[in-house]
């Protein structure tokens, strides 16, 4: 018997690290995704096979002592098969790139726990998405969750620390084209880099939240009527004040400027210091702007909004 399921990326359109100090953030599922087949077996052991790698291991093994990036699909089969005498195999394919901000952890999570637990029974989107973050805390410890929940839901959510998820009714018709810096960084340097800054300069940082969350506040109502223009005033100014707080440099900057030139706006999505930038499109720029991109030799893709999130088959 196989079980199959897929989960879409993600993007931060707004509100990164800003989240962090109480201030909203937005999220949008992406049309790349990872697709999960898991099936039962005979033989009593976890085998996992991706794009990045295998692991194969008999159940019970502690999850501290497991040093793979696929030890969430161990966890999720491990916990899910405590009361079967059965083994698991699972196959990972991903069309999401791997470690720059785009969700490919969170979906795997989300499409890895729809496949595994569906292989034993019926499980809900809020069961699957329990067990999704569960299964995240093994490689993000202290994850909020926000990933998971615009994977297992699709479209495009607003999420703040205080009051949590909520699903954004409207279904705007943009394109974001993404261009990737091929720059390592490490997520956990940037927030320090940023919570320094706050901490040396807290009437600055202040002012900037309030000026973020008055910029999320009139996303939202431009969202509704997909005014794309405004929206793209937005990302302009939210990469002004990405750049305040020091996330950018000098090869990021270049690229919102490329970005800048054909697109509506551009800015950092995730951490920062590498990773990704988007650049906010319709059907009358896109092709120009992703033009501009590999003119300049950078690797770039144009994606729309996913809204339907997990999907099993």
């Amino acid at each position: 018997m196989k079980s199959k399921a897929s989960a879409p990326g993600k993007v931060i359109l707004f509100g990164e690290h800003f989240v962090v100090y109480g201030v909203k953030a937005i999220l949008c599922a992406i049309d790349k995704r990872i697709t999960v087949t898991a099936e039962k077996t005979k033989e009593r052991k976890i085998s996992i096979k991706s794009n990045i790698g295998k692991l194969e291991l008999e159940p019970n093994k502690l999850i501290s002592e497991i040093n793979s990036p696929l030890k969430p699909f161990y966890y999720l089969a491990d916990k899910i098969i405590k009361n079967y005498e059965t083994g698991i195999k699972i196959t990972v394919e991903s069309d999401i790139p791997l470690g720059v901000g785009l969700g490919s952890s969170s979906a795997c999570c989300v499409a890895g726990a729809a496949a595994i637990s569906r292989l034993f029974s019926y499980a809900t989107k809020e069961e699957i998405l329990k067990l999704a973050i569960e299964a995240e805390k093994t490689i993000f410890e202290n994850t909020s969750g926000a990933d998971c929940t615009v994977c297992t839901y699709g479209g495009i959510m607003e999420y703040d620390k205080k009051n949590g998820f909520t699903k954004i009714k409207s279904k705007p018709n943009f394109h974001l084209v993404i261009a990737n810096s091929n720059i390592e960084h490490s997520t956990e340097t940037i927030v320090a880099g940023v919570r320094e800054f706050k901490e040396n300069n807290e009437e600055e940082f202040s002012r900037l939240c309030k000026e973020e969350s008055k910029l999320i506040e009139d996303v939202l109502n431009e969202l509704k009527t997909n005014n794309i223009i405004e929206i793209g005033k937005k990302v302009i100014q939210n990469q002004e004040y990405l750049e305040k707080i020091g996330i950018s440099n000098n090869k990021l900057k270049e690229m919102v400027k490329i970005g800048h030139s054909e697109s509506f706006g551009a800015k950092i999505t995730g951490a920062g210091g590498g990773g990704c930038i988007f650049a906010l499109t319709d059907d009358s720029n896109l092709n120009n702007t992703i033009k501009q991109f590999k003119n300049n030799k950078y690797d770039c893709f144009a994606v729309k909004i996913d809204f339907k999130g997990l999907d099993t088959f």
